[in-house]
């Protein structure tokens, strides 16, 4: 593939302002207490900080609802504090990564409230505006990603607006060439600030079917999951190629990644890659493992561990001659990884460290979420008016239409609500876990007491230590970074191993490890004589692997 570019070689750092630090002591997380704490980041070996959306909102979506694309919302600081991060974080080698959410705006962005101010207003058209059906229901029976109708009557003009997310989340119409140029205008704002890159939300939805009509029924409220009518419509391509050619061709040293949500592996050389049109996209596909297409919480099918394997190994076969993906386990849209894929054990610190080897020794660009390098774990609050997410509120009212008691509704909420990444940062065990003087906007893990920081840095066999050893042996080592990816052991039925072989072959790597509860043997030759790099039991090496034990190898070249 050639000279890597410094995002293929860097470690990226997913921040979710809210929570990360509070430096005036009002419970929110702002700009300047990241600032503060970008020493902690730089030890980490973080070279790239993606921020969650900083902008102006309603905070019907926690910042994903935008009402003006160009601002900092005030509990986050001010445009000046945006710029002082940027200097601050380049004075460290540590870039700024921000988030675009270009399928919506919020409703109360100026752009909609001129839209909906009349049909025959100029802006009209930047939405989505259907009559409803002869019986005066909505157009069609698609269900939003969070629940409820994806169309709401505006009283105003007697229309329909959609909206794949939120009522409060209007789509744009992307086939009006003046949205379009808007956006891209967003895209230069920022990039003349000093950013280094973009990661865009929600894409697969801005092409809208050419005809709207109703999809079959897959739940207890009548509706059809939207995603089956807007995502990766035919024509997508057509607008992301201009937008490539408009912004990103014209900052060559700028990288995307993309959420592409659906697209599949044999569909990656059209996305990324030489001739797609961003340099990553997230890959979800170990993300939803069990779930069907309607990604309905409590419908979840039986899974095991090792079907990760099936997932990686696809994308890397996909990206090996011209692509490059994200790694990742953890986002602002996911539970933790340690009780998201290890659901009945084990040590949730063991399972950290599991976690975290693959993804600091896979092929690729790794992303750590805010906490994920301190082993966090779940939330667990016992009633549904504890939860901010409008997300797990709308999958827990789905199962009650289902049925379920609101016992059996909470289990799924517990299992993956998106406020069990949200919770408050700890660094350190004292009042409000050192994340603010103040009463936190939500409240803090239980387990805060032990897995926070300042607990961790004092701990030689702490998640977090771990995490950084794990770095530094991906930054020594050149199969980690630069090398190729192939699978080993594919037919046994718990352990999944690959190898990491440097391009001019100095060098090769071997991850084995046994995803079941049970000690299981293996056979692979090469580990005959290699040097133990690393392991989540430490250095205590055994014959067999034992339960959910991962071992990185250094093999002797010929």
């Amino acid at each position: 593939m050639g000279e890597l570019k410094w995002w293929q070689k860097t470690i990226v750092y997913q921040i979710y302002p809210k929570s990360f630090c509070d430096s005036n002591d009002d419970g929110i997380g702002d700009i300047a207490g990241i600032i503060s704490k970008l020493d902690y980041l730089h030890d980490l070996g973080v070279g790239a900080i993606w921020l969650c959306p900083i902008y102006p909102s309603p905070l019907v979506d926690n910042g994903y609802d935008i009402s003006d694309y160009c601002a900092i919302a005030p509990e986050y600081g001010t445009m000046e504090d945006m710029e002082k991060l940027i200097s601050e974080a380049d004075k460290r080698n540590i870039k700024i990564v921000m988030d675009l959410v270009f399928n919506h705006t919020s409703d109360k962005h100026k752009w909609f409230e001129e839209a909906r101010s009349s049909k025959d207003n100029p802006k009209r058209d930047w939405y989505i505006w259907r009559d409803g059906k002869d019986d005066k229901s909505a157009p069609t029976n698609w269900r939003g990603i969070f629940g409820g109708s994806a169309w709401t009557l505006d009283e105003t003009t007697g229309q329909y607006y959609l909206h794949t997310f939120t009522q409060a989340q209007p789509d744009l119409n992307w086939e009006n060439p003046e949205v379009r140029k808007a956006l891209y205008d967003v895209c230069r704002f920022w990039l003349d600030k000093g950013i280094s890159g973009f990661r865009i939300d929600a894409i697969v939805y801005i092409k809208k079917p050419a005809v709207f009509e109703d999809l079959p029924v897959d739940g207890p409220d009548g509706l059809g999951n939207i995603a089956k009518a807007d995502g990766c419509q035919d024509g997508i391509l057509d607008f992301l190629h201009e937008w490539k050619d408009e912004i990103f061709a014209k900052y060559p040293d700028v990288f995307t990644v993309a959420e592409t949500d659906g697209v599949k592996p044999e569909d990656y050389s059209k996305w990324i890659g030489e001739n797609g049109v961003f340099d990553m996209s997230f890959d979800f596909s170990h993300i939803r493992l069990g779930f069907e297409d309607s990604y309905i919480w409590y419908k979840r099918n039986p899974w095991k561990l090792i079907d990760i394997r099936k997932c990686f190994t696809a994308a890397q076969e996909a990206t090996k001659d011209s692509g490059w993906v994200p790694v990742f386990f953890e986002n602002h849209d996911l539970p933790r990884c340690v009780n998201y894929f290890f659901p009945k054990g084990p040590d949730t610190d063991l399972a950290a460290k599991f976690i975290g080897t693959i993804l600091l020794t896979m092929r690729g660009t790794p992303f750590i979420y805010q906490a994920q390098e301190l082993g966090m774990t779940n939330i667990k609050w016992p009633s549904i008016k504890m939860y901010n997410d409008v997300s797990s509120i709308g999958q827990y009212d789905l199962a009650i239409k289902e049925g379920l008691s609101p016992k059996e509704a909470m289990q799924g909420v517990w299992k993956y609500s998106r406020d069990n990444a949200r919770s408050p940062m700890t660094w350190n065990n004292g009042s409000h876990a050192g994340f603010s003087k103040g009463k936190p906007w939500l409240p803090l893990n239980d387990e805060y007491g032990k897995i926070n920081v300042e607990s961790e840095l004092q701990d030689e066999n702490s998640v977090l230590n771990y995490y950084k050893e794990l770095i530094k042996l991906r930054n020594e080592h050149k199969a980690l970074y630069d090398g190729d990816y192939e699978e080993l052991l594919s037919y046994s039925p718990g352990i999944y191993a690959y190898a990491r072989t440097a391009q001019d072959k100095s060098e090769r790597i071997i991850v084995i490890m046994n995803t079941t509860a049970k000690i299981r043997g293996y056979k692979v030759p090469e580990i005959k004589g290699a040097q133990l790099l690393i392991s989540n039991y430490g250095n205590r090496e055994k014959t067999l692997l034992r339960s959910y034990e991962i071992r990185v190898y250094k093999v002797k070249q010929q």
